[in-house]
């Protein structure tokens, strides 16, 4: 048997401390492998710091509340020789009676968690409903899932897995990914950041860099552009707006337009409205479309109009006023921001010409609509051309290159624009 130097783990970049919550294992108890010792927080998320062995816990060298840097000390272990060794993290202690070396090394601020275990990035991972919801529960990232091994078909990612995973304590919660030598290293660039005042991301935003990283990571990303005479469009919404609230107690924004003119054109490309399983594409039955909203904090969330096809009017824009309701109070529910199959992200909110959106996984595409802007354009007639003054808008759409190619990709996109051009100004509601 062999006593370790237990330490404070590392549980992120940006993390130099964490609050000691709750011994779980008090001093003299035995414990397992993979047994709860300690729960540790910090400004982001709440973690349980399992045990690298089987063992007995000596001493607890820091209390309840105290603060403590990553790497110090935290507690005395006693672990068989062979469990010992596979710590990185600790130092041997000394026994009673041995003599204690002169010099003392550097102690290394690593992590009880990751021991000398390494991981393997699972490039073609599919993050089903199921996952994603035992995922969010428990606080795993995307770029965590992508560690974990998946048991399914072609390596599908089952939720029993991540259920293992999570019995066994998260062993690579913290740990280091398995370098593959290739023809080209990315250099180690010593890029000049600058100084200035240090804001730390919250647990929202760490959670949406984390899918955008994996969404560009995943998807080879092309983007088409089209833009679109919405002048009948807005003249129909400026004149039917106030008679619309008066007749259906909702306001008429241009959202449920958008969003009526894009699940059309789904039911007409229904191959757009899919996702990639392994080598299987499965085209969704139902046409759920997720609205990227800008909350109060500046984080973006996606709260999705369910079964938007089936809806009128008045129920698509009941739908988009209570979900952006909902986002701008905070009372999004788990089942607001599920299912969707497409998303819509109108960035001419923010004054934006155009732009070129990031998938939100696991959908096929994604939307972006501009700022609707008045410009004098060449209208041609029978009689002849003429000048007129119109209210256009870009369209551009992100597309999985895997699954979507050029020309479903500019066939769906040209006909949103379509469907808003050809707007009925006579219809009724």
């Amino acid at each position: 048997m062999s006593k370790i130097e237990f330490r404070m783990p590392k549980m992120g970049e940006s993390i130099t401390e964490g609050t000691i919550l709750n011994w779980l294992v008090q001093e003299g108890d035995t414990f397992e492998e993979g047994d709860i010792l300690v729960e540790v927080a910090t400004d982001k998320v709440d973690n349980e710091v399992p045990a690298p062995s089987s063992g007995t816990m000596l001493s607890h060298k820091v209390s309840a509340k105290d603060v403590v840097p990553v790497g110090d000390v935290i507690a005395i272990l006693e672990l068989s020789d062979t469990a010992s060794a596979k710590m990185s993290q600790a130092e041997k202690m000394p026994d009673k009676g041995s003599p204690a070396t002169s010099e003392k090394k550097p102690k290394k601020a690593t992590n009880s968690n990751s021991s000398s275990k390494a991981y393997k990035v699972n490039e073609n991972l599919f993050i089903s409903p199921l996952v994603d919801a035992v995922a969010r529960k428990n606080h795993i990232s995307y770029e965590e899932l992508a560690r974990i091994t998946g048991t399914g078909k072609d390596g599908r990612l089952r939720k029993s897995d991540v259920t293992n995973y999570l019995n066994e304590g998260r062993p690579f919660q913290f740990a280091q990914p398995v370098v593959e030598p290739s023809g080209f290293q990315v250099p180690d660039l010593k890029f000049d950041k600058g100084t200035g005042k240090i804001v730390e991301m919250d647990r929202m935003r760490e959670m949406i860099a984390d899918h955008m990283v994996y969404s560009k990571h995943t998807s080879p990303h092309v983007t088409a552009y089209v833009e679109a005479d919405l002048t009948d469009m807005v003249t129909w919404r400026n004149a039917n707006k106030l008679k619309f609230q008066e007749k259906h107690s909702e306001r008429l924004t241009f959202t449920p337009l958008f969003i009526e003119a894009v699940a059309n054109a789904i039911k007409d490309f229904p191959m757009i409205n899919s996702s990639l399983d392994g080598k299987n594409i499965i085209v969704k039955e139902d046409i759920n479309i997720g609205m990227a909203t800008a909350l109060p904090s500046g984080n973006l969330i996606v709260p999705v109009v369910k079964n938007a096809d089936k809806k009128d009017l008045k129920g698509l824009a009941a739908a988009t006023n209570e979900l952006v309701g909902k986002s701008r109070e905070g009372k999004l529910k788990g089942d607001d921001m599920k299912g969707s199959t497409f998303t819509i992200s109108n960035v001419g909110t923010f004054g934006s010409l155009m732009g070129t959106p990031i998938i939100n996984q696991p959908e096929a595409a994604i939307l972006a609509t501009g700022i609707i802007k008045k410009r004098a354009e060449v209208i041609e007639k029978p009689e002849g051309d003429t000048i007129e003054i119109r209210s256009m808008m870009y369209l551009s759409l992100s597309f999985d290159h895997r699954i979507v190619d050029g020309y479903l990709a500019g066939s769906f996109l040209k006909r949103i624009a379509d469907n808003m051009e050809n707007f009925d100004v006579e219809r009724t509601f």
